[in-house]
């Protein structure tokens, strides 16, 4: 098959999820014989390439803000898409690209789309943003030939509130064993030394929630907080004046690579602390990672760890935060116990070869329903 990955940033992955899937599944469907493009943003990923890791990169113009790089690369994206490349399917990310799934149908090619976490209910976005994404989460079953849930939750969510059935495939967890990058050393860190918080520095995700809860807590570990966010510089503004007030607090900005690896890999505790979203790359990267993990009670979040780490009532807010940290830093043979749970859930549960056969079977499964009937 012929496969376009359409909506993200691009690859190499270098900012979020949806970046890292579409490194993971491109690779793995471009190495069983399938030709696959993924289009890009120049100004969202390091340097150009025709190819990578056996995909073919395309990179188009966008207009790099807040509220339409995505819109309008997107746009650009499915009308060469259409006219250049022709995929049997091409497979979009994120609900609020559901109008270019509806365009590519109208031009002939089957559309696939990943809706993520009801990201209707980000803080980040405006009004009017919260109102198009949430028409698009809605109209997304309408416009494209099919639609992925990547969680059970969001999948019932989608079947009460929108009426509509969706595929569930799950996200995969990898975390293989970093190179020494020096990241530890870099940032003055020593193995199990550090509790970890890795995501995008906006309100949902509650950094600033764990360091409130941190600066209450009897600890010589430090809090490494890593990520960044464009278009949220209040918001990091205040967590810098938070961190300044508290020694133990080191932010380091977007880590990738090894030196993310290492970072995980050597942590003592985990905190996802999202309140909002579906399944979260971090969550299963650290489960792979063999963490002690403390999720939000999101219920996404509590579907993906299962019985395989500890977890906070999220409205208790730094209060609660802070009494579920000090009852794992009470009971080191518990925190041992959950390690060995997050890696062995993260192992049987979620593989990205599985998800991988199911976005191929589902993609195969579109392809050739096209082929018998044109209007799809």
């Amino acid at each position: 098959m012929k496969i376009a990955l359409v909506g993200t940033r691009g690859v190499p992955a270098a900012y979020s999820g949806f970046e890292t899937a579409v490194e993971n599944l491109g690779e793995r469907l471009a190495a069983r014989g399938h030709e696959v493009y993924v289009y890009c943003r120049p100004h969202m990923v390091e340097g150009r390439y025709a190819t990578y890791k056996g995909m073919r990169l395309v990179y188009l113009p966008t207009i790099p803000s807040k509220h339409l790089d995505t819109f309008a690369h997107s746009f650009v994206s499915t009308l060469h898409m259409a006219a250049r490349v022709r995929p049997d399917v091409a497979i979009y990310f994120i609900a609020g690209n559901a109008p270019f799934a509806g365009l590519s149908r109208l031009l002939g090619i089957p559309s696939i789309i990943n809706v993520d976490g009801l990201d209707s209910r980000r803080a980040k976005w405006s009004g009017p943003a919260k109102r198009y994404i949430a028409w698009a989460e809605h109209a997304a079953p309408r416009l494209a030939s099919g639609v992925i849930t990547d969680s059970r939750v969001l999948q019932r969510i989608y079947r009460d509130e929108h009426h509509a059935e969706t595929e569930f495939i799950a996200y995969g967890a990898e975390m293989p064993e970093p190179a020494d990058a020096g990241t530890l050393e870099r940032f003055g860190l020593e193995s199990r030394g550090y509790v970890l918080f890795v995501g995008r520095l906006v309100p949902e995700n509650n950094a600033h929630v764990l360091i409130e809860a941190f600066a209450g807590l009897q600890t010589d570990l430090k809090l490494v907080v890593v990520g960044d966010a464009p278009y949220a510089d209040d918001y990091q503004r205040e967590l810098k004046a938070a961190a300044a007030r508290d020694p133990r607090v080191v932010l380091t900005g977007y880590v990738f690579g090894d030196g993310y690896r290492e970072l995980s890999h050597n942590a003592a505790i985990v905190v996802v602390a999202t309140e909002v979203g579906g399944t979260h790359p971090v969550l299963l990267e650290s489960m792979a990672a063999g963490n002690c993990i403390i999720v939000n009670d999101h219920e996404p979040n509590l579907e993906t760890i299962g019985d395989a780490g500890a977890s906070y009532h999220g409205a208790d807010g730094a209060l609660g935060l802070r009494a579920a940290l000090q009852n794992l830093l009470d009971e080191p043979e518990r925190v041992e116990a959950l390690r060995a749970a997050a890696a062995e859930r993260a192992r049987t549960v979620y593989s990205w070869d599985a998800v991988t056969d199911a976005y191929e079977s589902l993609a195969g499964r579109y392809a050739r329903r096209s082929r018998r009937d044109p209007r799809r």
